[in-house]
């Protein structure tokens, strides 16, 4: 059939030269016939050759194979090829205040985890990432984060099913959790330097559980998705507490949909459920003096988060805008260790509970295809903890850290991205995060992508 099929074409094509019927004679009558058997002929030859490769090469894949060839034979190249991409950052930093003595007032883990970092140039932490498919049914991806202080910690180290059945999708080992807006992105993708105060505060910068996350996307043509995640409960605001089963559990689900050509939107809701055990902090006592204290208990923390995005005609004229906001809310209750290393008044337990909250709210706007500017606004409430102080000599002011405060900040950025690979960021800020100072921060950040990168979430 096919043979017939390229014949007619070339026969059609022939015939339907721009012939001048009227003056034409029988020389060019001939030559024209003598085209068509030449061009029948040609087309011939080649179609029984193709026919012969293909025949010869289903003939060589049905022979059984009687021998294994070596490895070297069976293999050519690289067998294991994935994608790798690498992520380099780098900072300058100007900072009103010693980021030495940096801490979030009225919040655990007062400063351990979190701050501006230090002073003047500095290597960011770079990611490297390599990724590919295991088989049809999974993918794996591991990334690797190098500190400034040359060290390797592993960020991310899962493997992902590739559409099990009916939306269901599973993930397994240690990943960035979905509860929140923000926290399952990587720092290199923030609309700003550093995460907003209610992560730091509540979550030590990111929530990353070591578990399993089991993930369902509705056929509905409205977005929905629900899922959970069970983990060992060493992440923060949990710590490793050396028992089996499991230590963390997550809920959460997320809605979006359209607006139009030009906007989109996605609210999510999460529940998080973990527990500490010595979960240790340094603070201050009535004499001045640093003590380590611990913390036992359990942790419950919601989440209600939110983005708008408005893009004119889906971004022809290279302008968008994006409204993004998170509300966190933590209850703790448990033991409060005092002095846990008895190394001032001698270690003492108190009862303990605290609810806390926080939230932040940012807008940024692309107002040329390169350029972006934005602001961000970050608050958060101690509450005033509840300690148990009956029969103890201790007060409140052996607990200088936890008390009650509302930490602020704003921040503003103008960033430029000469492409979708590389990015250099202003970012001004006014830090509120202790009573007595205003850390006024000027940064000047720079991002670089190289390698193969994937899609980013909404």
């Amino acid at each position: 059939m096919l043979k017939h099929s390229v014949i007619a074409t070339a026969l059609a094509a022939a015939l339907n030269a721009p012939l001048h019927a009227v003056a034409a004679d029988d020389q060019t009558l001939a030559q024209i016939r003598a085209e068509i058997r030449q061009m029948k002929e040609s087309y011939e030859a080649r179609i029984e050759a193709l026919e012969q490769r293909l025949q010869a090469s289903e003939a060589k894949a049905a022979l059984p194979q009687t021998a294994a060839a070596p490895p070297s034979a069976t293999r050519s190249g690289n067998g294991f090829n994935p994608d790798i991409a690498l992520i380099l950052g780098g900072t300058y930093a100007r900072l009103s205040q010693d980021p030495g003595n940096y801490r979030i007032q009225g919040f655990v883990p007062g400063g351990n985890e979190i701050g501006p970092g230090k002073r003047s140039f500095n290597l960011g932490e770079s990611e490297l990432t390599l990724s590919a498919n295991v088989d049809p049914r999974f993918s794996g991806k591991l990334t690797f984060s190098l500190s400034p202080e040359n060290q390797v910690s592993v960020e991310e180290a899962f493997f992902d099913s590739i559409g099990l059945v009916n939306g269901v999708n599973l993930k397994g080992g240690r990943f960035l959790s979905s509860v929140g807006y923000l926290n399952g992105q990587h720092a290199h993708t923030w609309d700003f330097v550093d995460a907003p105060l209610v992560y730091q505060a509540m979550f030590g910068d990111q929530y990353k559980p070591d578990g399993l996350q089991l993930k369902w996307l509705a056929p509905t043509e409205r977005f929905f998705e629900v899922g959970m995640e069970a983990g060992n409960g060493a992440a923060f605001p949990g710590n490793d507490r050396n028992k089996n089963g499991v230590g963390s559990a997550s809920l959460f689900g997320h809605v979006g949909d359209d607006l139009g050509e030009s906007s989109s939107w996605r609210a999510g809701l999460a529940y998080l459920r973990t527990g500490a055990a010595n979960r240790s902090y340094s603070d201050l006592d009535h004499t001045a003096s640093e003590v380590s204290n611990s913390f036992d208990g359990k942790s419950r923390l919601w989440i209600v988060d939110g983005v708008y995005k408005w893009a004119p005609s889906g971004n022809a004229t290279h302008t968008n805008f994006k409204l993004q906001g998170e509300y966190f809310w933590r209850k703790e209750d448990g033991t409060l260790v005092y002095d846990s290393l008895a190394q001032s008044l001698g270690s003492a337990s108190l009862p303990f509970s605290s609810a806390q909250s926080g939230w932040y709210m940012q807008g940024v706007y692309q107002f040329l295809p390169a350029w972006r500017f934005g602001l961000r606004y970050d608050r958060l409430n101690s509450g005033a903890p509840k300690f148990g102080f009956e029969g103890s000599a201790l007060g409140t002011i052996d607990f200088q850290r936890l008390s009650p405060y509302q930490p602020t900040r704003s921040s503003m950025i103008f960033d430029y991205s000469p492409s979708e690979f590389s990015r250099f960021r202003l970012q001004l800020a006014q830090d509120k995060s202790r009573p007595e100072v205003t850390d006024k921060q000027i940064f000047l950040q720079y991002i670089m992508s190289l390698g193969a990168h994937g899609a980013h979430s909404f």
